[in-house]
């Protein structure tokens, strides 16, 4: 049977809500289940702890909740405006090691921005997506079971003030940037349905061409 990859909407969630959903579908999922999902969502403004975080990372969260998190990486930020996408897929069936999964989200992710003309690039030993050396994507993942679960986060619209109150994915003065800078014609909103309806056809056929 093919491994197919179902695309889900949630709206707007709150990152533990979603984060229980995730760990309870994952230790659920029977070892040859071919139902991969892929949820987009947005969150409240919250900081999340990466296993690797280190607390002092976290330079003032003022009023933004911190919150520990289970898959890979440090400190990271999400709020409204930012599309997040988690990867829920059976690694196992599709032969498919962390680094692997890792590489196609960001190649994924630029091969998204440049529908937009915006060209991007990824850095070594420092997951995830950069243009002109600020970074407009983040990765970090949780591998259970063979079962994978966390994704992405692209910035469409954020607030970067909240990022300066943190040392973004650990890296003190790491600057961000948002698509919609580079993209002034169209809304927020518009950007945001754009990249769903786009990356979500982007990463089901590169995710099918791993299968191959």
């Amino acid at each position: 049977m093919a491994v197919q990859l179902r695309v889900l909407d949630l709206g707007s969630r709150t990152y533990g809500s979603v984060l229980k959903d995730m760990q309870e579908l994952s230790a659920a999922r029977p070892r040859d289940c071919t139902d991969d999902q892929l949820w987009f969502v947005q969150h409240p403004a919250v900081f999340t702890l990466g296993q690797a975080a280190k607390p002092e990372h976290v330079l003032a969260a003022g009023d933004i909740p911190v919150l520990q998190s289970d898959r890979g990486g440090e400190v990271t930020y999400h709020g409204p405006g930012q599309l997040v996408g988690y990867l829920l897929l059976n690694l196992a069936k599709r032969k498919l090691g962390v680094r692997a999964l890792v590489d196609i989200v960001e190649q994924s992710l630029i091969e998204l921005l440049k529908t937009f003309q915006v060209d991007a690039e990824t850095r070594t030993g420092a997951p995830g997506v950069y243009v002109a050396d600020r970074k407009i994507a983040s990765l970090g993942f949780r591998v259970r079971r063979g079962f994978s679960y966390h994704g992405f986060s692209l910035n469409i619209d954020v607030d970067k003030e909240h990022f300066s109150r943190i040392n973004p994915c650990g890296y003190p003065g790491l600057e961000v940037c948002n698509l919609a800078e580079m993209v002034s014609s169209e809304s927020t909103e518009s950007l945001l349905a754009s990249s769903k309806s786009r990356l979500a056809d982007i990463l089901s056929a590169a995710l099918s061409a791993s299968l191959r």
